[in-house]
């Protein structure tokens, strides 16, 4: 029919505005790249998605609008390949994401993070030197540990009112030492000793108050990084599924659209050829 020639034509119009932010932020990412080691990481992977996006609405939009076999072809290849390689991602995401999670503290509303409580892949690729020293570069070039400054009434919070605080994984992981390591607080990025000797933990002795420092060095800081991975790639599996869904429900149009355009460039000659030998002959007797 029709009808699924013009729907897939719409909704691939729809998936071809899209991309073009994406290829923008890409753009625009790039253009920044030098100043950072988190952009050097998005700026590809942005623009890649932003062009294969576009160009695989192009052809199924031509194709289905068109009535061109061949782009609806081309369309229908492409998209099979991008819902078997979403699929694989969903599949690694969790796999990699298995395992892990912080350790309640007692009197304590955040949790620590502690690097031996996760495996694999996604634990070894984080811990390898080469790779954390841009991702360590991320964390502390985004400012997050900063950001963590509150005070009341002019006056940093108290301690009391600290632990009461629900940090994420990154802030307790990077910004504070080890629970376990007996500092004592003074504000949210600088704790002391006040003379008496830290824990057996490495982290402790890692631990630095000079605020480009901290404890971004510490296996403590890899651990809350791998568990806000974790908790986003969950995310994002849950949004891929979604996409999936979508993908797969495109891909069944744009079959029937395929299907279509061949059974009606199959039958116009057909039916031209049909319609002349019905016609009766003028000669005939």
């Amino acid at each position: 029919m029709r009808s699924s020639n013009h729907l897939i034509g719409v909704l691939n119009f729809t998936t071809f505005l899209l991309s073009i932010p994406i290829i923008g932020g890409g753009i625009w990412l790039s253009s920044r790249a030098n100043n950072t080691d988190c952009l050097k990481f998005l700026q590809w992977p942005l623009i890649v998605i932003g062009v294969s996006i576009m160009v695989v609405s192009l052809a199924g939009f031509a194709g289905a609008c068109y009535r061109n076999t061949f782009l609806m072809w081309v369309y229908l290849f492409v998209m099979f390949f991008i819902i078997a390689a979403l699929i694989g991602f969903i599949i690694f995401a969790y796999a990699v994401t298995d395992k892990g999670s912080g350790r309640a503290l007692a009197n304590q509303a955040y949790k620590d993070y502690y690097l031996e409580d996760y495996s694999g892949w996604l634990e070894e690729r984080v811990a390898k030197n080469s790779y954390w020293r841009k991702i360590a570069s991320c964390v502390r070039d985004s400012k997050v540990c900063k950001k963590m400054d509150r005070t009341v009434n002019g006056v940093p919070e108290t301690a009391a009112m600290f632990y009461n605080r629900k940090l994420n994984s990154i802030e307790s992981g990077c910004c504070k030492p080890p629970t376990e390591c007996g500092y004592t607080y003074v504000n949210e990025t600088f704790w002391t000793t006040e003379g008496g000797s830290v824990g057996t933990n490495p982290d402790c002795s890692m631990w630095n108050n000079d605020q480009q420092e901290l404890c971004y060095s510490c296996n403590s800081c890899k651990a809350g990084v791998l568990a806000s991975i974790r908790k986003s790639w969950r995310k994002v599996s849950v949004i891929n599924i979604v996409v999936l869904i979508v993908l797969v429900i495109f891909y069944v149009i744009g079959c029937a659209a395929f299907r279509n355009n061949r059974r009606i460039d199959n039958d116009e000659p057909y039916g031209e050829a049909r319609m002349t030998k019905a016609q009766p002959s003028p000669f005939q007797l």
